[in-house]
């Protein structure tokens, strides 16, 4: 699994359209090394893979709104296409067509992160509603837990102790590790 991409390299390009979490055609291509246009043909030649719900074709103001608030789209700006958004859903059937170690690898870690990011979104959620004190702590220390975990991929840790502290509105996480 040490070959695997990262979560950074997933989670920063998911972005919110429609109300769905979803990566563009362009970062899909880049977490799987390849083209945009061998992703693109890879749906052409497999419409029955992808049911309405799977993929969507941006909008003109939908590409515009993600060029402007999102950089490492800029380049979006020039293409005459509109970019295709993968759901969930659609990755995964993306996955079943995409052959290779890398392609396997890439998939996996796009499962992992979204599966942690709902994990996460679910015990924010549930934190919100909870009023039992023992129940909130438990929720919290799961939450906890989760944001260790992705953090730990990439931190190096040397003689020094490190403290990150993310504050959500209804968790405040603090993990700090000491390693000498």
């Amino acid at each position: 699994m040490s070959n695997l991409a990262k979560f950074d390299d997933i989670e920063n390009k998911i972005i919110d359209l429609r109300n769905l979490k979803v990566i563009l055609d362009t970062d899909v291509a880049i977490l799987y090394g390849v083209e945009t246009r061998d992703i693109n043909k890879s749906v052409k030649n497999n419409p029955e893979k992808f049911p309405a719900g799977y993929i969507f074709e941006l909008t003109k103001d939908e590409k515009k709104e993600v060029v402007e608030n999102f950089h490492h789209l800029e380049k979006l700006k020039f293409s005459p296409q509109l970019p295709k958004a993968f759901t969930e859903k659609g990755l995964y059937m993306l996955a079943t067509i995409l052959k290779g170690d890398i392609a396997t690898q890439t998939t996996l870690a796009i499962i992992e992160t979204y599966s942690r990011i709902k994990h996460l979104s679910r015990n924010i959620k549930e934190l919100s509603a909870e009023n039992d004190e023992q129940k909130k702590q438990t929720l919290m220390q799961k939450s906890g837990e989760i944001i260790a975990e992705m953090l730990e991929d990439d931190l190096k840790v040397t003689e020094k102790e490190i403290t990150i502290e993310l504050n959500f509105a209804v968790l405040k996480f603090k993990h700090t590790i000491k390693k000498k």
